[in-house]
């Protein structure tokens, strides 16, 4: 892409403002890391709860929502539900008022691959997981069993759904194994790691008083991990928890409930979670799921102190080296009792520029993703 030609159309699954979830993270600060570089970004966007923002106007050249369908009968559909309920004529009229590059975000926002209409177009999709493998995950973790029902139906969909990858011009993958499975199936794969808040490394050096877990709670994976924690881990260990992240489930209040040294917040504001990120003693970051990349893990390095994880976590990210990585119960208890009064050092502060601002920068992730447009 010339200079003259720094032009793109940007569809993106959900309103990228605020960024406080995983995959609005990314879009958002793609978006922000290409105006950078002097870039256009025409944004198409689906509208379902998340309003406009006047943040976006400073960023886009122009903004276009649409509403998605989210009628329940669409469940019965041989296409995705993810997928099929972001589908719209207006959106293509408007895509076709241009002949700009397309940047799809995610699986959900290709219903346009394979139109006719399309067919010279080009099209780049993002991947943010390996969707159908994501959607079994979370049904392995659902108690609810019609949300169970529902994410391996659509599991099964996105599965038979996926090749219509191949009408794409390229697929920018977010994360190394992402990458792998993508280029054993399809042509044209590229590895272009998340995009994330963060221009510098900004840990505290120093001690904190507290061990921090944040995560969106009504995700099954996170409720998963929460309770995996609290049940596990601070069960007999009495340093203090905080977890942090909205609509925490019942099953967890209630486990919470009497442990004096565990607090849960449900109510903390974007800023307030970045804050305790960098004033807590440790971030500790469980998974049982290992798809795509943890956008807190980012978080977590760029911002924290000291961060414990697990294999699931940190594998196959090139970030294993930064972290302190445990895998049952015993050892991770041990490993917290090891930082717990550890001085974090300005050696190890710069041990994380070394790595994060060599292979995690937004500019040079943004300028990668230009040469495929």
């Amino acid at each position: 892409m010339t200079p003259s030609e720094k032009i793109i159309n940007v569809i993106s699954f959900d309103v990228p403002y605020p960024p406080d979830y995983g995959g609005v993270i990314d879009v958002f600060y793609k978006i922000k890391s290409l105006h950078k570089l002097g870039v256009r970004v025409h944004l198409h966007c689906f509208e379902y709860g998340r309003r406009g923002s006047e943040e976006l106007k400073n960023i886009c050249e122009s903004i276009h929502y649409y509403p998605r369908r989210t009628a329940k009968s669409q469940l019965f559909n041989t296409y995705p539900y993810i997928v099929l309920s972001r589908e719209s004529e207006e959106l293509k009229k408007n895509l076709l008022k241009n002949n700009f590059p397309i940047l799809m975000e995610g699986l959900h926002s290709t219903r346009l691959l394979g139109d006719p209409d399309f067919a010279k177009r080009k099209m780049i999709v993002r991947t943010h997981n390996v969707e159908h493998e994501y959607y079994e995950n979370l049904a392995k973790v659902e108690s609810n069993i019609f949300k169970r029902y529902y994410f391996y139906n659509e599991a099964g969909k996105l599965l038979k759904y996926e090749p219509a990858l191949n009408n794409a011009s390229a697929i920018a993958a977010i994360s190394p194994n992402d990458t792998a499975y993508f280029s054993s199936k399809y042509k044209h794969v590229h590895y272009i790691t998340a995009f994330h808040p963060h221009e510098k490394v900004t840990c505290r050096p120093g001690r904190g008083e507290y061990i921090f877990y944040h995560g969106n709670l009504a995700v099954g994976e996170n409720n998963e991990a929460a309770l995996y924690l609290v049940n596990k881990i601070f069960d007999d260990v009495t340093y203090p928890l905080i977890i942090a992240g909205s609509k925490p489930s019942d099953e967890l209040k209630k486990s919470v409930r009497g442990k004096s040294h565990i607090a849960l917040y449900d109510d903390l504001s974007h800023d307030g979670i970045q804050e305790h990120i960098a004033d807590a003693q440790c971030n500790i970051l469980p998974t049982f799921q290992s798809t795509g990349i943890k956008l807190k893990l980012l978080s977590a390095l760029f911002a924290g102190r000291f961060c414990i994880v697990n294999k699931p976590m940190v594998e196959n990210t090139g970030l294993e080296s930064l972290c302190i990585i445990a895998n049952t119960p015993q050892a991770l208890k041990e490993k917290i009792k090891s930082v717990f009064e550890k001085e974090f050092t300005e050696r190890e502060r710069k041990k994380r520029e070394e790595i994060l601002l060599k292979d995690f920068s937004n500019e040079q992730n943004a300028k990668k993703l230009l040469k495929i447009l």
